[in-house]
Protein backbone atom coordinates (compact mmCIF):
# COMPACT_ATOMS: atom_id res chain seq x y z
CA UNK A 1 0.00 0.00 0.00
CA UNK A 2 1.12 3.37 -0.44
CA UNK A 3 0.07 5.50 1.79
CA UNK A 4 -0.25 9.98 1.33
CA UNK A 5 -0.50 12.25 3.79
CA UNK A 6 -0.43 16.23 2.69
CA UNK A 7 -3.61 17.83 4.23
CA UNK A 8 -1.26 19.82 6.43
CA UNK A 9 1.53 21.98 5.49
CA UNK A 10 3.86 18.83 6.30
CA UNK A 11 3.64 16.12 3.79
CA UNK A 12 4.57 12.42 3.96
CA UNK A 13 4.85 9.59 2.45
CA UNK A 14 4.76 5.97 3.22
CA UNK A 15 5.15 2.28 1.69
CA UNK A 16 3.37 -0.30 3.53
CA UNK A 17 3.85 -4.37 3.19
CA UNK A 18 1.18 -6.34 5.22
CA UNK A 19 0.82 -3.35 7.73
CA UNK A 20 4.65 -2.67 8.36
CA UNK A 21 6.12 0.29 7.05
CA UNK A 22 8.64 -0.78 4.01
CA UNK A 23 9.65 2.73 4.03
CA UNK A 24 8.90 6.36 4.77
CA UNK A 25 9.30 10.24 4.11
CA UNK A 26 8.88 13.34 5.22
CA UNK A 27 9.27 16.84 3.59
CA UNK A 28 10.92 20.07 5.40
CA UNK A 29 9.60 21.80 2.47
CA UNK A 30 6.21 23.08 4.49
CA UNK A 31 2.91 23.74 1.96
CA UNK A 32 5.22 23.47 -1.05
CA UNK A 33 3.39 19.51 -1.72
CA UNK A 34 3.11 20.26 -5.68
CA UNK A 35 6.14 20.49 -6.08
CA UNK A 36 7.43 17.99 -3.60
CA UNK A 37 4.89 15.32 -3.32
CA UNK A 38 5.44 12.93 -6.65
CA UNK A 39 9.21 13.01 -5.54
CA UNK A 40 8.25 11.65 -2.14
CA UNK A 41 6.37 8.65 -3.89
CA UNK A 42 9.38 7.65 -6.26
CA UNK A 43 11.44 8.13 -3.18
CA UNK A 44 9.33 4.93 -0.84
CA UNK A 45 8.97 3.27 -3.72
CA UNK A 46 12.48 3.28 -5.11
CA UNK A 47 13.44 2.24 -1.14
CA UNK A 48 11.04 -0.28 -0.92
CA UNK A 49 11.97 -1.93 -4.62
CA UNK A 50 8.37 -1.83 -5.37
CA UNK A 51 7.49 -0.41 -8.86
CA UNK A 52 4.35 1.68 -9.22
CA UNK A 53 2.78 -1.15 -10.98
CA UNK A 54 3.30 -3.39 -7.73
CA UNK A 55 1.02 -1.24 -5.68
CA UNK A 56 -2.23 -2.96 -4.54
CA UNK A 57 -3.94 -0.13 -2.97
CA UNK A 58 -3.70 3.32 -1.96
CA UNK A 59 -4.31 5.06 1.12
CA UNK A 60 -4.99 9.32 1.40
CA UNK A 61 -6.19 11.48 3.66
CA UNK A 62 -9.26 13.57 2.41
CA UNK A 63 -9.51 16.39 5.21
CA UNK A 64 -10.53 18.29 7.08
CA UNK A 65 -7.17 20.39 5.92
CA UNK A 66 -5.59 23.04 3.72
CA UNK A 67 -8.02 23.18 0.20
CA UNK A 68 -5.00 23.45 -1.63
CA UNK A 69 -3.22 21.08 -0.24
CA UNK A 70 -6.19 18.67 -0.15
CA UNK A 71 -6.22 18.86 -3.92
CA UNK A 72 -3.05 17.67 -4.22
CA UNK A 73 -2.88 15.55 -2.51
CA UNK A 74 -6.00 13.73 -4.02
CA UNK A 75 -5.15 14.78 -7.37
CA UNK A 76 -1.76 13.27 -7.04
CA UNK A 77 -3.30 9.60 -5.84
CA UNK A 78 -5.83 9.60 -8.98
CA UNK A 79 -2.67 10.21 -11.19
CA UNK A 80 -0.85 7.02 -9.79
CA UNK A 81 -4.13 4.93 -9.52
CA UNK A 82 -5.36 5.81 -13.25
CA UNK A 83 -5.90 2.70 -15.41
CA UNK A 84 -5.61 0.66 -12.65
CA UNK A 85 -8.12 -0.66 -9.88
CA UNK A 86 -5.96 -0.46 -6.75
CA UNK A 87 -8.40 0.59 -4.41
CA UNK A 88 -8.17 4.11 -1.93
CA UNK A 89 -8.78 4.42 0.65
CA UNK A 90 -10.16 7.91 1.80
CA UNK A 91 -8.94 8.91 5.29
CA UNK A 92 -10.15 11.34 8.00
CA UNK A 93 -6.97 13.90 8.66
CA UNK A 94 -8.46 14.11 12.58
CA UNK A 95 -8.60 10.14 12.63
CA UNK A 96 -4.86 10.09 11.48
CA UNK A 97 -3.59 12.62 13.66
CA UNK A 98 -5.47 10.57 17.10
CA UNK A 99 -3.98 7.72 15.63
CA UNK A 100 -0.36 9.22 15.58
CA UNK A 101 -1.15 10.62 19.45
CA UNK A 102 -2.20 6.97 20.30
CA UNK A 103 -3.41 7.03 23.76
CA UNK A 104 -2.67 5.62 27.18
CA UNK A 105 -5.68 3.27 28.01
CA UNK A 106 -8.53 4.19 26.13
CA UNK A 107 -8.15 7.81 27.22
CA UNK A 108 -10.07 10.09 24.31
CA UNK A 109 -8.47 11.80 22.22
CA UNK A 110 -9.57 15.95 20.83
CA UNK A 111 -7.84 15.91 17.73
CA UNK A 112 -7.88 19.54 16.66
CA UNK A 113 -6.26 21.37 13.52
CA UNK A 114 -6.22 24.84 12.92
CA UNK A 115 -8.90 25.94 10.81
CA UNK A 116 -7.70 29.97 10.41
CA UNK A 117 -10.28 32.69 11.36
CA UNK A 118 -9.58 31.50 14.98
CA UNK A 119 -11.65 28.27 14.62
CA UNK A 120 -10.71 24.57 14.78
CA UNK A 121 -11.35 21.07 12.74
CA UNK A 122 -11.82 19.05 15.19
CA UNK A 123 -13.62 15.52 16.73
CA UNK A 124 -12.96 12.84 19.95
CA UNK A 125 -11.53 9.99 19.30
CA UNK A 126 -10.17 6.97 21.38
CA UNK A 127 -7.83 4.72 20.26
CA UNK A 128 -7.43 1.14 21.21
CA UNK A 129 -4.74 -2.14 20.64
CA UNK A 130 -6.22 -5.07 18.60
CA UNK A 131 -4.10 -7.70 17.98
CA UNK A 132 -2.63 -6.17 15.05
CA UNK A 133 -3.19 -2.80 14.35
CA UNK A 134 -4.61 0.09 16.15
CA UNK A 135 -8.53 0.75 16.24
CA UNK A 136 -9.14 4.22 15.94
CA UNK A 137 -12.93 5.16 17.49
CA UNK A 138 -15.09 8.37 16.66
CA UNK A 139 -16.66 9.44 19.71
CA UNK A 140 -17.88 13.28 18.02
CA UNK A 141 -18.61 13.88 15.05
CA UNK A 142 -15.68 15.94 12.65
CA UNK A 143 -17.33 19.60 12.37
CA UNK A 144 -15.37 23.08 12.29
CA UNK A 145 -16.00 24.67 15.85
CA UNK A 146 -14.84 27.71 17.76
CA UNK A 147 -11.82 26.77 20.80
CA UNK A 148 -14.86 27.79 22.96
CA UNK A 149 -17.65 25.19 20.82
CA UNK A 150 -15.44 22.69 21.09
CA UNK A 151 -14.06 22.62 24.18
CA UNK A 152 -17.86 21.48 25.72
CA UNK A 153 -16.86 18.62 23.42
CA UNK A 154 -13.69 17.17 25.45
CA UNK A 155 -14.65 14.51 28.32
CA UNK A 156 -13.23 15.67 31.41
CA UNK A 157 -10.11 13.76 30.82
CA UNK A 158 -8.50 13.20 27.45
CA UNK A 159 -5.37 14.35 25.32
CA UNK A 160 -5.42 17.33 22.77
CA UNK A 161 -3.77 17.25 20.08
CA UNK A 162 -2.83 18.91 16.33
CA UNK A 163 -1.90 22.20 15.90
CA UNK A 164 -5.68 23.50 16.43
CA UNK A 165 -5.39 22.70 20.56
CA UNK A 166 -1.93 23.97 20.57
CA UNK A 167 -2.95 27.47 18.44
CA UNK A 168 -5.83 27.91 20.98
CA UNK A 169 -4.98 25.70 24.22
CA UNK A 170 -6.56 28.45 26.47
CA UNK A 171 -9.72 29.11 25.28
CA UNK A 172 -10.04 25.01 25.02
CA UNK A 173 -8.66 24.51 28.42
CA UNK A 174 -6.33 22.49 28.04
CA UNK A 175 -3.00 22.59 29.44
CA UNK A 176 0.19 20.04 29.67
CA UNK A 177 0.08 17.99 32.60
CA UNK A 178 -3.43 18.60 33.10
CA UNK A 179 -6.41 16.68 33.01
CA UNK A 180 -7.39 17.61 29.53
CA UNK A 181 -3.69 17.01 28.45
CA UNK A 182 -2.06 19.27 25.50
CA UNK A 183 0.81 17.27 23.99
CA UNK A 184 2.93 19.15 21.76
CA UNK A 185 4.24 18.40 18.19
CA UNK A 186 2.08 15.37 16.89
CA UNK A 187 0.61 15.68 13.43
CA UNK A 188 -1.06 13.12 10.91
CA UNK A 189 1.27 11.61 8.99
CA UNK A 190 1.62 8.80 6.56
CA UNK A 191 2.21 6.12 8.55
CA UNK A 192 -1.07 6.72 10.21
CA UNK A 193 -2.48 7.30 6.92
CA UNK A 194 -1.51 4.16 5.81
CA UNK A 195 -2.03 1.74 9.24
CA UNK A 196 -5.84 3.76 9.29
CA UNK A 197 -5.86 2.51 5.26
CA UNK A 198 -4.90 -1.04 5.40
CA UNK A 199 -8.26 -1.40 8.12
CA UNK A 200 -10.41 0.50 5.81
CA UNK A 201 -9.43 -2.13 2.83
CA UNK A 202 -9.29 -4.97 4.76
CA UNK A 203 -13.04 -3.82 6.00
CA UNK A 204 -13.78 -4.06 2.35
CA UNK A 205 -13.99 0.16 2.35
CA UNK A 206 -12.22 1.22 -0.59
CA UNK A 207 -13.00 3.35 -3.33
CA UNK A 208 -12.27 3.86 -7.14
CA UNK A 209 -9.75 6.64 -7.24
CA UNK A 210 -12.69 8.74 -9.85
CA UNK A 211 -14.50 8.27 -6.37
CA UNK A 212 -12.08 10.20 -4.07
CA UNK A 213 -13.13 13.62 -2.87
CA UNK A 214 -12.17 16.02 -0.27
CA UNK A 215 -14.01 16.78 3.01
CA UNK A 216 -13.51 20.32 3.61
CA UNK A 217 -15.91 21.10 6.23
CA UNK A 218 -15.66 24.87 5.48
CA UNK A 219 -16.65 25.54 2.37
CA UNK A 220 -14.55 27.51 0.22
CA UNK A 221 -15.63 31.75 0.43
CA UNK A 222 -17.43 32.15 -3.56
CA UNK A 223 -19.24 28.79 -2.20
CA UNK A 224 -20.31 30.18 1.68
CA UNK A 225 -21.50 33.75 -0.22
CA UNK A 226 -23.49 31.48 -2.97
CA UNK A 227 -25.12 29.09 -1.11
CA UNK A 228 -25.34 31.26 2.26
CA UNK A 229 -23.16 28.97 5.12
CA UNK A 230 -19.86 28.04 5.34
CA UNK A 231 -20.08 24.85 6.66
CA UNK A 232 -20.19 22.28 4.14
CA UNK A 233 -23.41 19.97 4.61
CA UNK A 234 -23.39 16.71 6.09
CA UNK A 235 -24.58 13.55 5.37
Amino acid sequence: MLAIECATRAASTALLRGGVIVAEQESDERGNHAETLLAMVDAVLVAGGVPLSGVEGFAVTIGPGSFTSLRVGLATVKGLAFGGDAPVAAVSTLAALAWEAGGRDGTPIAAALDARRGEVYGAVFRCRNDAQSVVVETLSDEGLFSPEAFAELLPARCLAVGSGAELHAQAMGVAEGGPKELCLGVSPSARATGALGAAMLARGQGLAAAELVPRYLRRAEAEALRLGSEVEATG
